[in-house]
């Protein structure tokens, strides 16, 4: 179950995004926003990242116009990695590498087809362990200072 959620600014590719998923049977969980209007992407991001955090979503997925604003307020909350991701590269590496367990787009910075590809790519890669597993656990210990 994936948890995703947007602010205004990512509405548009959100949509596109659930689209998708609806049409490859993509289990999914949306936190909103559900329009245009605006809203504050902290609370989204918050929303979304706790329901990763603890267990009811394995990965959540946040859009806002840059993807900038919701990475920076996912990785405010315990127990989150999350990467800003504009390409399929950094995507598969930030899987296998740091683990990350959510990922922000930016909606007004790339279009459907790559954001589709970006989350592909992030999906169908496995994180490494080994020594990316002790980098992890210092970032782990990181968040506890």
């Amino acid at each position: 179950m994936l948890a995703i959620g947007c602010d205004h600014g990512g509405f548009v590719l959100k949509k596109e995004i659930l689209e998708y998923f609806d049409k490859n049977n993509i289990q999914y969980k949306d936190f909103g926003c559900h329009t245009t209007d605006s809203v504050d992407y902290p609370d989204i991001a918050e929303v979304v990242c706790n329901s990763v955090v603890n267990g009811e979503c394995e990965k959540g997925i946040l859009v806002c116009g840059t993807g900038i604003g919701m990475s920076i307020a996912a990785n405010k909350i315990k127990g989150i990695r999350a990467a800003l991701l504009s390409d399929t590269f950094s995507a598969r590496m930030t899987a296998a590498h740091n683990d990350s367990n959510v990922i922000a787009l930016g909606g007004r910075v790339i279009g459907t087809e790559l954001a589709i590809e970006i989350i592909n790519a992030y999906l169908s890669t496995e994180f490494q362990g080994g020594r990316h597993k002790n980098r992890i656990d210092k970032i782990k210990i990181l968040e506890n200072k």
